[in-house]
């Protein structure tokens, strides 16, 4: 039985869905496709860039001795959209559009309502796309103690996201490879439709995500690849989605 999320003012499970690149009558499911397996095995990712810690580890380590892993360690899970971008001109690729004023406005604001929950990632996998990358700079301006994550630019996240009932396990194997057992909190940065989709199939509940919207999703496991073994598919706990 699913624990009911406490109730939190900047919270609201949602009871809809749509997307942006599937067609009107395209309304992504919380039922496993079965032609999808999660946690199969695939080629290997790749990250076209890093952003390192600006603390070093040794630093860090000192001050603050890590925590124990434990069977119960809880592992969260940020999905966040891109905040609003501009359409663009006639010779401006969908990839490169950036952000709109409404866009950086509302990325200020999901930064705020993040940092204010405590859900601070400790490392941030995103799209490459122009209006991701943008977004995650605002969020860096904004959140005290953001531009010590670690940062992959993951150029598959942008194309794996238009894929009917990919992106969930394609979320998983970026995680599981590019994080560590020490690693409690990761965003995953990305588009519509396989972000709420991707949200949808891992808790079970049919999730709507709009722009600069985030699926706050929580498991436990002493590992991330124990956490999603023993989830599974619409094991994740939904506490909510966070709005600007």
């Amino acid at each position: 039985m699913r624990a009911a999320p406490i109730p939190n003012p900047t919270l609201t499970l949602v009871s809809c869905c749509c997307c942006r690149f599937a067609s009107p009558k395209c309304v992504p499911s919380a039922i496993p496709n079965p032609r999808f397996r999660f946690g199969a095995s695939s080629a290997p990712l790749r990250s076209v860039s890093v952003s390192t810690p600006v603390a070093s580890a040794s630093s860090s380590a000192a001050e603050e001795p890590s925590s124990p892993i434990t069977a119960t360690s809880r592992r969260r899970l940020i999905l966040l959209r891109h905040a609003e971008s501009v359409w663009g001109g006639r010779f401006t690729r969908d990839h490169d559009r950036p952000l709109s004023e409404v866009g950086r406005s509302n990325a200020i604001s999901i930064s705020q309502k993040l940092e204010q929950m405590g859900w601070i990632p400790e490392l941030i996998l995103s799209s490459d796309a122009t209006r991701t990358k943008e977004t995650l700079e605002i969020l860096r301006e904004n959140i005290k103690g953001l531009n010590q994550a670690k940062v992959h630019f993951i150029p598959s996240f942008y194309s794996i996201a238009a894929m009917d009932g990919q992106t969930a396990e394609h979320l998983q194997k970026a995680i599981c490879e590019f994080s560590t057992d020490e690693i409690l909190t990761v965003m995953c940065m990305g588009h519509n439709k396989g972000w709420e989709e991707a949200a949808s199939m891992l808790s079970g509940d049919t999730v709507e995500l709009k722009t600069c919207n985030a699926a706050l999703l929580e498991a436990s496991g002493r590992s991330w690849i124990e956490a999603f073994s023993a989830a599974g598919l619409g094991g994740w706990k939904l506490h909510g989605i966070l709005k600007p």
